[in-house]
């Protein structure tokens, strides 16, 4: 996981597009798509797509070439990830099927971190999209197993599924985004309370 991220920009159907930080690499992959119902969400439907979500996240590996395999593999690993986030955030275990496709995602070598001349991090060589996803399964792995497993949420919107871990110090986080969803909340508060206050 990387606490220092800034997460991704969301352009949502509806409504104004807005910054999302979800907390860990592996769930800023749920925005693209997901099985079921999630599907009408799909965006990762040629290996470009793939690409531009690869260059848009916390990773910064740089443009990176992606095959129809590859693809396919992202979207079987999100769809993995979907599964397994949503079981955690409701305090259940997930499927065996579901730990095994991550498993098998983090076994390729993921990018290799480089260190530059002036002795700071430097964005990894030259790498593939299975690196990648390796980089993303592999912080999957580190999250379902480590001290925030039990932190991750649903968006406390009302009309709102985006998934994320609550790294705050209270672990009181309630929605994806104060921008969007928190804010929401409190218009609607605000006109219930104006309403309920013009009633007497």
């Amino acid at each position: 996981m990387d606490d220092a991220a800034t997460g991704l920009v969301l352009h949502p159907r509806e409504g104004a597009a807005f910054r999302f930080d979800p907390g860990a690499l592996c769930l800023e992959l749920l925005p693209t798509g997901g099985p079921g119902a999630y599907a009408r969400y799909e965006v990762l439907h040629r290996p470009a797509d793939l690409a531009d979500w690869i260059a848009a996240c916390r990773l910064h590996t740089g443009e990176v070439s992606v095959d129809d395999s590859e693809l396919a593999a992202a979207r079987e690993l999100r769809d993995a990830l979907w599964r397994l986030t949503e079981a955690r955030a409701a305090g259940l275990a997930g499927t065996a099927e579901d730990y095994a496709a991550v498993n098998r995602a983090a076994a390729v070598p993921p990018p290799a971190p480089r260190i530059g001349p002036d002795g700071r991090r430097a964005a990894p060589g030259p790498t593939t999209a299975s690196a990648v996803l390796s980089a993303v399964a592999r912080d999957a792995v580190d999250l379902f197993t480590g001290p925030y497993a039990d932190r991750i949420r649903v968006c406390g919107g009302h009309d709102c599924q985006l998934h994320f871990v609550d790294t705050s110090r209270p672990g009181r986080r309630r929605w994806c985004s104060m921008e969007r969803c928190g804010n929401r909340h409190k218009v609607r508060a605000l006109r219930a309370r104006q309403a309920g206050g013009g009633e007497g």
